[in-house]
């Protein structure tokens, strides 16, 4: 069956559908599990619930966060998910995806502070003492997707011939240097102290979407220290998680979120099969996650994909530069499937699945299914977070998801980013993003 929006009206055409195109997905209408509690490196997470990091782009010019920024994460606070996994913060300013994008540093980190001390005390006055949530912040370099003064600035970890014509980038624009990368692992080191500093439970080194670090991943055509072999390909990941285990010790959590299929053509995709880069091959995927593991790397987020090239491997969707080949349901069984190879190569890792959005009020059940069949051990939802933060405490005290609520996967808060806008809902969250999304991407694209 080919592409179509969604326009379910039951959980049985949803079930239909997937069997009718022999699509494996497990769904479960007893949701209970996913108040299930996990001990992770001594932190316990109250509920199977997660926040995906998901960029506001709304933090003032030095990095700090922002009145809107406040506002996204009180509403995320009292959303009722049991782990908050802040999003993508720059370690350096030329690894800034965009000029509002949070950027952490001494000159800041008050703000940062007295962000995180309202986050946790808004939860606390939501849910009780007992709600105590977990949180992670997401520290990142954009790589080629840097844009840190609203121009595009790229820093290469290597050429990539399908995303530097998508990019426009000059074949002869010089990758970053090893001594270079050298020196960016203390940056992460010395973030990731500042992070315990503020009193997050852990730090995220970003290695998805083709950013930087996910970007050495699949540095086949590389030479030097970071580059061409498995070793050096994972040298820059693995050699900073090390740094941060070595100075803050095994109870502060260290991570990644991490792409375990690009969707790229071999040897430009990580993840990829070299004959025919549309099937994943989770090998090498599987052997870096064993060796994160075997350093006291608890819990990990896996992803596919790139939101600036194939963006239906990424987040399933009903609106879109393009429309896809396939089924939504086939890209959502892509991700949930890749999570349950994760977690059954490393049952030892709380494995975060993703890929549940676009399941609306359905969602609930294929979360519940996934955990149930040892797919996963945590659910993150990303864009639903946007149009409805509350959606895990919908689920765990009402039942499940109000459809009206939901995220209809209609692109507008990429839009938003794309233009330069600060992000939201404009279809939930109208009031303060509607009239962004009319000025940056209806004016504009009327004046084009």
């Amino acid at each position: 069956m080919s592409f179509r929006e969604f326009n379910y009206t039951s959980l049985d055409e949803v079930i239909s559908d997937a069997q009718n195109m022999n699509i494996n997905l497990d769904f479960s209408r007893d949701l209970s599990i996913l108040g299930k509690k996990h001990n992770i490196s001594g932190y316990i997470v109250p509920n199977s619930l997660v926040f995906h990091p998901m960029e506001g782009c709304d933090g003032n010019f030095d990095g700090s966060p922002a009145e809107l920024t406040f506002r996204r994460y009180e509403r995320f606070a009292k959303g009722g998910a049991g782990l908050l996994w802040f999003e993508a913060t720059a370690v350096v300013h030329a690894g800034r995806a965009y000029p509002r994008q949070l950027w952490l540093n001494e000159n800041n980190i008050s703000e940062f502070q007295r962000l995180f001390s309202k986050i946790m005390s808004d939860s606390r006055n939501e849910f009780g003492d007992e709600h105590n949530m977990v949180s992670i912040m997401q520290l990142t370099h954009s790589g080629r997707f840097s844009k840190p003064d609203g121009k595009p600035a790229p820093v290469l970890a290597c050429h990539n011939p399908y995303l530097d014509e998508k990019q426009n980038i000059d074949p002869d624009l010089p990758v970053i240097s090893d001594d270079e990368l050298e020196r960016l692992e203390e940056t992460f080191e010395n973030a990731a102290v500042l992070a315990k500093r503020i009193g997050f439970h852990g730090v995220d080194i970003k290695c998805c979407h083709r950013y930087l670090n996910s970007g050495l991943l699949s540095a086949y055509t590389r030479k030097g220290r970071y580059g061409e072999t498995f070793e050096g390909r994972t040298r820059f990941l693995l050699n900073i998680i090390d740094r941060i285990k070595s100075r803050l010790g095994k109870d502060f959590i260290a991570t990644t979120r991490i792409n375990i299929y690009d969707g790229i053509p071999y040897p430009y995709g990580w993840g990829v099969d070299k004959e025919d880069y549309t099937k994943p091959d989770f090998t090498e995927p599987v052997k870096l996650i064993k060796m994160l593991y075997d350093r006291g790397v608890p819990v990990i987020n896996v992803t596919m994909g790139t939101p600036y090239y194939n963006p239906h491997v990424n987040r399933p969707y009903d609106k879109g530069g393009y429309i896809p080949e396939e089924h939504p349901l086939k890209g959502i069984a892509r991700l949930v499937e890749g999570a349950a190879q994760i977690q059954k190569a490393v049952p030892g890792m709380a494995v975060v699945g993703t890929g549940y959005s676009w399941l609306r009020q359905f969602s609930p059940y294929l979360a519940a299914g996934s955990l149930l069949n040892g797919k996963a051990t945590l659910i993150g939802y990303g864009r639903e977070s946007f149009a409805y933060p509350d959606f895990a405490k919908d689920i765990l005290q009402s039942g499940g998801l109000n459809k009206g609520k939901c995220c209809i996967t209609c692109g507008k808060c990429t839009e938003l980013m794309r233009a330069g806008a600060v992000v939201g809902c404009v279809v939930k969250d109208s009031g303060i993003y509607a009239p962004l999304y009319k000025e940056y991407v209806l004016e504009k694209s009327k004046k084009a």
